[in-house]
């Protein structure tokens, strides 16, 4: 893990990455409404008919594969090979959602991108690679050649077209290569589900029962088991995230060139590593040269599968020191104190802080604390979409305002469950720059944030004056009532120039 950089006096007098003259707004009474709501889209039928169109798609497309594969295969070896496949589809979930522990995702979405793999792109790909093995055969050619030249290509374009409309339609759901990982790996998981059944159930059950007994059948399902599954499973997942990889730059640039060209590029990269997998298989069975497969999956796939790992491990933490960077933006305009932002740096530190919440607050406190965590990292990536431009359009830039407004609120509103809550914490105000402590002897003092705080120190927050610049192509946000009041017997810090030790 990263470790966080020290917070405190850096976030007061400012900091090299952050660009002078664009504050976010300046916070509201510390008692916000209990449920803020999240700006809506305007209603658009255009969209309510795509979205009908696509679900409709998605349940036509898994009565097809359900008919076609039970046709094939017979209930019996349709039954086993849907048991034995769906047996890794939890781990290999679970490990994408894994790396989506600082912003997970909403549910009905990698719904969608599993149901995507799992029975549209497994549809396509199953016609359009039984058309060409039929022309390949007419034309006396190996129907091999349709793994190599055919499958690599419908298969990885249509298990990407499901993350694809995601972009498209709901591009503030991918905020960045993360985002993009996930969903497209859960899309490929799904794919890779529905072709195991095909394998395990039909060349592997069905194929040894009819010429063996079941007892053949179900050893050739083991096998088949291991090598596909035990051994290879990460290979769909693997081809996949090359797109993803492509996605997510699409996803957090403002250049109309790389949002086109980063996620084309990603997918011919997916295609070509597909196609090269593919080929080794075919490439030793006609050679008959058992090196060509070892050398291939040893020499190229292995250190690209640790290579993917590695890349999704550091893109996992750099939503951490995300925080880091941005959030004390907010720090500064008084939303948050320096020690809530080095808290969310890292999940060891996260994990601290629900730790101390429940402590302080039982169970509604360590949720309450997840629900921070999640709503600040969530405001961290829209902020830092306001850096980079993200926003094309007035109209987006004011949903983004909208949405600031409302994380904030969020934030706000969780922030009550912990502020004077813990009778350890002295009570006390931040300003912006410094600590303003009422101690149990009634003295009051300035303190400076500390170096390396390890849980949050929620206390009153004080805000500043109103901004008087914004980011640019924003609208400003304007003065959302007084100063938060402190805490009983409190005088609060100077009017006038910055707090005194």
């Amino acid at each position: 893990m990263w470790p966080a950089r020290p917070v405190g006096g850096d976030y007061a007098d400012g900091m090299a990455d952050t660009p002078p003259g664009v504050p976010p707004p300046s916070p509201t009474a510390a008692a916000p409404p209990a449920a803020p709501r999240m700006p809506s889209r305007p209603r658009n039928w255009r969209r309510f008919l795509i979205l009908a169109g696509v679900i409709l798609l998605i349940a036509a497309c898994a009565v097809f594969m359900v008919w076609t594969l039970g046709e094939s295969l017979g209930g019996e070896a349709l039954l086993i090979g849907v048991i034995a496949a769906v047996l890794p589809v939890p781990v290999l979930v679970s490990c994408f959602l894994w790396l989506d522990r600082y912003e997970p995702e909403p549910l009905r979405y990698l719904v969608f991108c599993f149901a995507w793999g799992a029975f549209v792109s497994t549809a396509a790909s199953l016609a359009v690679n039984s058309f060409a093995a039929d022309r390949f055969e007419a034309a006396q050619l190996p129907v091999s050649l349709t793994a190599v030249l055919v499958a690599p290509f419908i298969e990885e374009l249509t298990k990407a077209l499901g993350p694809i409309l995601l972009l498209i339609f709901r591009r503030r759901e991918i905020s960045g290569i993360t985002d993009a990982l996930v969903y497209c790996g859960l899309s490929a998981i799904g794919f890779a589900m529905v072709e195991n059944i095909l394998y395990l159930g039909g060349y592997g059950y069905r194929t040894g029962a009819e010429e063996y007994g079941p007892a053949t059948g179900t050893q050739q399902v083991i096998a088949i088991f291991i090598v596909r599954i035990l051994l290879f499973g990460f290979a769909h997942p693997l081809f996949t995230s090359m797109t993803g990889v492509g996605l997510g730059i699409a996803a957090r640039t403002a250049d109309r060139r790389v949002r086109v060209l980063a996620p084309a590029a990603g997918l011919l990269l997916a295609m070509m590593l597909h196609g090269t997998w593919n080929l080794l298989p075919t490439l030793t069975q006609a050679t008959g040269q058992l090196l060509i497969l070892l050398y291939g999956f040893i020499g190229v796939m292995v250190p690209i599968f640790f290579g993917m790992v590695g890349l999704a491990i550091w893109l996992r933490s750099w939503e951490g020191r995300l925080t880091e960077r941005i959030l004390p933006d907010y720090v500064r305009s008084g939303w948050l104190t320096p020690p809530e932002v080095a808290a969310l740096s890292s999940l060891g530190r996260r994990h601290a802080a629900r730790v101390w919440a429940k402590r302080v607050g039982g169970d509604p406190g360590r949720k309450a604390m997840r629900g921070y965590q999640f709503a600040a990292t969530r405001l961290a990536l829209l902020r830092d979409g306001m850096r980079r431009g993200l926003d094309d359009r007035p109209a987006e830039r004011e949903r983004s305002v909208a949405e600031e407004r409302y994380l904030l609120e969020l934030i706000s509103g969780y922030r009550a469950f912990f502020v004077g809550r813990d009778p350890r914490a002295p009570a006390g105000v931040w300003d912006g720059h410094q600590y303003h402590l009422r101690f149990p002897d009634g003295s009051q003092r300035a303190v400076s944030a500390p170096d390396e705080p390890v849980v949050p120190i929620p206390v009153v927050l004080a805000p500043p004056p109103p901004p008087s610049a914004f980011p640019p192509g924003y609208p400003p946000p304007g003065w959302h009532g007084p100063p938060a009041p402190g805490p009983s017997g409190w005088h609060g810090p100077p009017t006038s120039g910055p707090p005194g030790r």
